[in-house]
């Protein structure tokens, strides 16, 4: 896939992801949904960590600091305590770090650079090359912006993508 193309999927992404946190508060995104899931402060900040891997592929620093990080990789704990759990307002602050840098490396990025190997893959199989890396990192954010959005009604909030 094209810089180009994944610069606009990504500004979309983000939209969604913000929009759907409007008017949280990191109390509220603590709070687990019922039936089982992540609390909205979990899976903002598996984006941010994954996006963490996303900065890796573009040679860029990660945004969250990898130890906040490890708290939001796949298959770990439910939040159970606000100790658990980093502030929201430094998750929030780390995605919009992250926008900002990932958006400026796809700016620079040639179709060359877009068609070379991932130096490390994030994600074993599939299409090795870093567009293709970051086309199915793209996919993994938007299926967790989903997320938000069901965890923002059930928060008893309005949805905000109509």
């Amino acid at each position: 896939m094209k810089a180009a193309e994944l610069s606009s999927l990504f500004h979309i992404s983000h939209y969604a992801i913000t929009v759907n946190l409007e008017g949280f508060s990191n109390e509220e995104s603590l709070r687990q949904p019922p039936g089982g899931g992540n609390c909205s402060n979990w899976v903002l900040g598996h984006i941010v960590a994954s996006r963490n891997g996303i900065l890796r592929i573009l040679n860029e620093e990660p945004a969250l600091h990898p130890a906040v990080a490890e708290r939001y990789k796949r298959g770990s704990q439910p939040i159970g305590h606000e100790r658990d759990a980093a502030h929201l307002e430094i998750l929030v602050q780390a995605l919009e770090d992250s926008q900002r840098r990932i958006l400026a490396a796809l700016g620079r990025a040639t179709d060359l650079d877009m068609a070379k190997p991932a130096a490390e893959p994030a994600i074993p199989g599939g299409d090795p090359s870093v567009g293709g890396q970051l086309s199915f990192l793209h996919f993994h954010e938007s299926y967790h912006s989903g997320q938000l959005g069901l965890l923002r009604r059930l928060a008893g909030k309005a949805g905000a993508i109509r």
